[in-house]
């Protein structure tokens, strides 16, 4: 029987640890990529969707404004005084001298 001879790391402890450093960096650097495109693409889609919300909230303000505008107008608040009977009447006027 032969002895079986052990055969010796040419390696030092050091380029060991540099050599795993170096697998451990090429499996995780494609994951960490891909994790910060789906974190940025998820954002984008938060971005566009809170601006369809600000395009709908500024047409709703537009809106409201030509409302707030029709009713604020001069022709509306006249016939509003004539609804309530509180229209001027020149003759009603006494001038106490």
């Amino acid at each position: 029987m032969k002895k079986s001879k052990k055969k010796k790391s040419k390696l030092s402890p050091f380029e060991k640890f540099l050599y795993f450093i170096t697998i451990m960096l090429v499996i995780t650097s494609p994951l960490i990529i891909v994790f910060e495109k789906s974190t940025l693409s998820k954002m984008n889609y938060d971005v566009e969707k809170i601006k369809k919300q600000i395009t709908s909230q500024e047409k709703e303000n537009e809106s409201l404004q030509m409302k707030i505008n029709e009713l604020a107008s001069l022709e509306n608040i006249q016939k509003i005084i004539k609804e309530k009977g509180l229209e001027y009447n020149n003759d009603n006027i006494k001038n106490i001298d």
